[in-house]
C-alpha cells in the first residue's frame, strides 16, 4: 500500500515539476492554433480545455492502461517503477511534444512531421508504419469488446455480429465531424474510465484486509521468468500507461482542437499522467485481487476482458460488473474509432484529399475498415489470432514511440533549443530504441536470438542513434530548418 501511495504522489509531483520543465523547453506562445487558424468544421474544431483533456485521455487510454497494466503486473510490483518513471520522463514528454509540434504544423500527423524533420524516406516509412499500427489497434479494439458482448448474448448474438456492429459504428465516428460524436460523448466516457479506476482501488483499499496491495520488489515474479525477463518484455507489455507510440497518432487529432498553446501541458502531459494513474491502479488491483502473479497469469489465459470483469464484480459486486462491462466495451471502442480516424487523416495527407468532402472521407475510410474487418475475422477464428495481433501491435507501438521521440529531438535541435534541452527527448528516445530492437531480436514473433546477442545489439543501436542526433550538424544548422506549415 505504501508503494502505491508513493507512486501516486510521484506522478502528481511529476506533472507539476517535470511537466513544467517540458513546457519551458518547448516554449508555448500566443500564436494561433489550427482550431483557430483553420477551423474547417470537420477535424479542426475549437473545444474547451476540459473537453480536449477528457477526449485526449479516452483516445490514448481506452483499455490500454487496464489490459497492459494487468499483463505487466504478472512481473510483480517492479511494474510500478516503469509506469511511474516511464510516464513522467518518457510517455508524457512524448505526448506533449507530438501534440505541440503538430499544432505548430497545422495539425500535421506524426508521419508528416517525420518527413519534415528526418527526411522524405522517413516520411514514407512512417506513413506506412503508422497506418499499419492504427489498423492493428482498431482490430485489437474490435475483438475484445465483441468477445465480451458475445459472452452476455450467448445463443442470440455471436462475436461476428457484434464485430460488424462495432465496425459500422467506426464508420460513422470516422466520417462525422469530430464535435458531432467524439466531442459530445467522449468526455462522458472519459469520466467513466476514471470512475472505474477510482471505484476499483477504493474497493481494494477498503476491503478490510481481504485484498493486499504488494510492496515494491525488483525481483521478476513472472511465472515464466526464465523465458520472460523484465528487460525488454515488461517495457513492451506495458505500453499505454507508461509510453506508447499510438499516442503520437492521437495527439495531433486534439492538437487540431486546442485553442491556445498554453493548454498543451494540461491536455497532453496531463492526460498521460492521468493514464499512468489508471494503469497503476489496475496493476495493483490485479495482484491484490488474485493474490499471486501465478494466479493472475492463469486468469489472463481466459482473456483480459474476463479478468477486468472478475475483479470489478468481485470487489464491487453488481455495480462493479455493470461498470466493468460498460468500461471494457466502451473504452476500447472509443480508442478503435479514433485509431481509424487518425489513419484516415494520415492517408488524406498522403494523397492530398480534402476532407471537407464526404466523398473523399469515404474513399479513404472504407478500405481501412475492410482491412480491419479481415484482421478481426482472423483474430476471432484462429486460436492464437488475437494474441498474435496484440504482440505485433505492442512492438510496433513502442517502435513508433521511439521514432516520435527522435522526431521531437530533431525539432528541438533544429529550432535552436540546444543540446542540453534536447536531452529531454533524446534520452527516452535512446531508451526506447534499445527496448524496441532488443525485443524484436529476442521475441518469438521476432528473430528468437539469445539475450547474449540481443542485449548488446540493443545497447549499441541506442548509443549510435543518440550520438548521431546529438552530434550531427544536420540537426543543429539553422539553414536546415524545415518550413513550418503555419
Amino acid at each position: 500500500m505504501i508503494t502505491l501511495l508513493l507512486s501516486l504522489a510521484v506522478l502528481v509531483a511529476g506533472y507539476f515539476i517535470y511537466g513544467r520543465l517540458t513546457e519551458r523547453v518547448f516554449g508555448p506562445d500566443g500564436r494561433q492554433t489550427p482550431a483557430v487558424a483553420v477551423n474547417d468544421g470537420v477535424d479542426c474544431v475549437p473545444m474547451k480545455r476540459w473537453k480536449s483533456f477528457l477526449i485526449q485521455l479516452l483516445n490514448i487510454a481506452g483499455t490500454g492502461p487496464i489490459f497492459g497494466a494487468l499483463m505487466g503486473a504478472c512481473f510483480g510490483p517492479v511494474v510500478f517503477l516503469w509506469i511511474v518513471f516511464g510516464s513522467i520522463l518518457g510517455g508524457a514528454v512524448h505526448d506533449y511534444m507530438s501534440g505541440m509540434i503538430s499544432s505548430r504544423h497545422r495539425g500535421a500527423s506524426i508521419a508528416e512531421l517525420s518527413g519534415d524533420y528526418l527526411g522524405n524516406i522517413a516520411r514514407w516509412i512512417m506513413r506506412l508504419f503508422s497506418v499499419v499500427l492504427l489498423i492493428l489497434c482498431g482490430t485489437v479494439f474490435v475483438t475484445s469488446p465483441a468477445g465480451l458482448l458475445a459472452r452476455f448474448t450467448a445463443g442470440t448474438v455471436d462475436e461476428t455480429v457484434w464485430s460488424v456492429v462495432i465496425l459500422a459504428y467506426y464508420l460513422l465516428a470516422t466520417l462525422l465531424p469530430i464535435d458531432k460524436v467524439i466531442g459530445k460523448l467522449y468526455p462522458v466516457f472519459g469520466v467513466l474510465l476514471i470512475l472505474m479506476a477510482v471505484s476499483v482501488i477504493c474497493g481494494i483499499v477498503f476491503s478490510g484486509g481481504r485484498y493486499v496491495i504488494p510492496e515494491l520488489t525488483l525481483a521478476n515474479l513472472h511465472p515464466k521468468a526464465e523465458s520472460t525477463p523484465v528487460w525488454p518484455y515488461m517495457f513492451v507489455t506495458v505500453a499505454c500507461g507508461a509510453i506508447s507510440g499510438f499516442h503520437a497518432t492521437q495527439s495531433p487529432m486534439i492538437a487540431k482542437c486546442i485553442t491556445s498553446e498554453k493548454q498543451g501541458r494540461s491536455v497532453f502531459y496531463g492526460a498521460m499522467i492521468s493514464e499512468a494513474v489508471i494503469a497503476l491502479i489496475w496493476a495493483a488491483a490485479g495482484v491484490a485481487f488474485y493474490g499471486t502473479t501465478e494466479l493472475l497469469t492463469e486468469a489472463l489465459g481466459s482473456g483480459a476482458s474476463n479478468v477486468v470483469y472478475e475483479i470489478s464484480r468481485g470487489v464491487l459486486g453488481t455495480v462493479g460488473s455493470v461498470l466493468a462491462v460498460a468500461g471494457v466495451v466502451i473504452c476500447p471502442v472509443t480508442s478503435g474509432d479514433t485509431a481509424f480516424r487518425s489513419a484516415r487523416l494520415i492517408l488524406a495527407e498522403t494523397f492530398r484529399l480534402d476532407q471537407k468532402k464526404i466523398r473523399n472521407r469515404l474513399l479513404v475510410t472504407l478500405p481501412l475498415l475492410a482491412v480491419g474487418g479481415i484482421l478481426t475475422w482472423y483474430a476471432a477464428t484462429d486460436d492464437k489470432g488475437f494474441e498474435t495481433v496484440w504482440r505485433y501491435f505492442s512492438w510496433s507501438n513502442q517502435t513508433l514511440a521511439m521514432i516520435s521521440l527522435w522526431v521531437a529531438t530533431a525539432y528541438l535541435l533544429k529550432n535552436g533549443k540546444g543540446r542540453a534541452a534536447a536531452l529531454l527527448t533524446a534520452l527516452p528516445a535512446a531508451f526506447m530504441s534499445a527496448v524496441s530492437l532488443t525485443y524484436i531480436l529476442m521475441a518469438d514473433e521476432g528473430f528468437r536470438l539469445s539475450s547474449a546477442i540481443a542485449y548488446p545489439a540493443g545497447a549499441v543501436f541506442a548509443a549510435v542513434l543518440f550520438l548521431f542526433f546529438m552530434l550531427s550538424r544536420n540537426f543543429t544548422s539553422p539553414s536546415e530548418h524545415p518550413k513550418i506549415h503555419q
